[in-house]
């Protein structure tokens, strides 16, 4: 039994590569803070320092000065937004099917997903663009959701089909011993299982959705509907000389709505977890 539990040296060895791993993470998140609330002299400074000597909300109010920042953010939660839905409500279906019924046609799914995943952006964008140009959905948002339900599916798919085949079969089969039907026994025992992949299958779409910049670029030409990635290139001057201080501020109002929703979803991901524990 003593064999099985971890030293004590390894044991500081683990929580120490883990506080270097946090670090590793916050070290960019936090430079951008510091950035975002530094003046201009400090800016130009040869010696940068982390805590802002005279912080000031200078950078914050020339962002939105410059740039549309509100209205691009609009368009990228709406676009972020609709495609984790989307993505979900038909992953969640797909993924229930292919993990329970085991064959050629999960194989066949299993391995599109992990062959989808090593195609490069720029490889597909060509067709890409001429599908949607066909459709007349180029310049549209509703095209980009479209672009992102479809990237982000494979991968959605792929994590929710470990969730339900997490959630033991027999408790189905004894669903349906006591006279519940299929539709009862998905709604009342295997749905609340899967509220944790689902979440966390959302959070993963609507994080690459609203990260997401390459299709944002290519696809939407209107100034009106660019999303927040797409305007934040624009503090980048003709030579590629960036305004520093606007710049960081613009980014990390960009970096905020992910932080909130994934601090807003954790605890349900968490509670889920726990109710599932319960019931099964």
């Amino acid at each position: 039994m003593s064999a099985l539990r971890t030293s004590r040296p390894a044991r500081i060895g683990q929580y120490a590569a883990l506080l270097a791993y946090l670090v590793f993470l916050a070290f960019p998140f936090l430079w951008l803070v510091s950035t975002a609330f530094k003046s201009a002299p400090e800016l130009a400074s040869l010696h940068p320092t982390w805590i802002p000597k005279d912080p000031t909300l200078a950078n914050f109010r020339q962002a939105f000065d410059e740039q549309p920042l509100l209205r691009a953010a609009g368009n990228s939660l709406v676009a972020a937004v609709a495609a984790a839905v989307i993505a979900v409500a038909v992953a969640t279906p797909l993924a229930y099917v292919t993990a329970r019924h085991r064959g050629r046609l999960a194989s066949a799914a299993t391995g599109w997903v992990v062959i989808s995943q090593a195609f490069p952006f720029v490889l597909v964008i060509i067709p890409l663009f001429l599908i949607l140009k066909n459709l007349h959905l180029v310049n549209s948002v509703f095209g980009l959701v479209l672009v992102y339900v479809v990237w982000s599916l494979p991968f959605a798919l792929w994590m929710l089909m470990g969730y339900v085949r997490a959630v033991p079969a027999e408790l189905e089969e004894a669903a349906a011993v006591d006279g519940a039907g299929r539709l009862r026994t998905l709604v009342s025992v295997t749905a609340p299982l899967l509220v944790p992949g689902i979440v966390a299958t959302a959070l993963f779409a609507f994080v690459t959705a609203w990260n997401e910049f390459f299709f944002a670029l290519v696809l939407l030409k209107t100034p009106e509907k660019q999303t927040l990635p797409v305007v934040l290139t624009h503090f980048l001057g003709a030579e590629g000389v960036a305004d520093l201080g606007p710049l960081a501020a613009a980014a990390f109002l960009a970096t905020l709505p992910s932080l909130v929703v994934f601090g807003f979803l954790q605890r349900r991901i968490t509670g889920g977890m726990l109710a599932g524990a319960v019931k099964s």
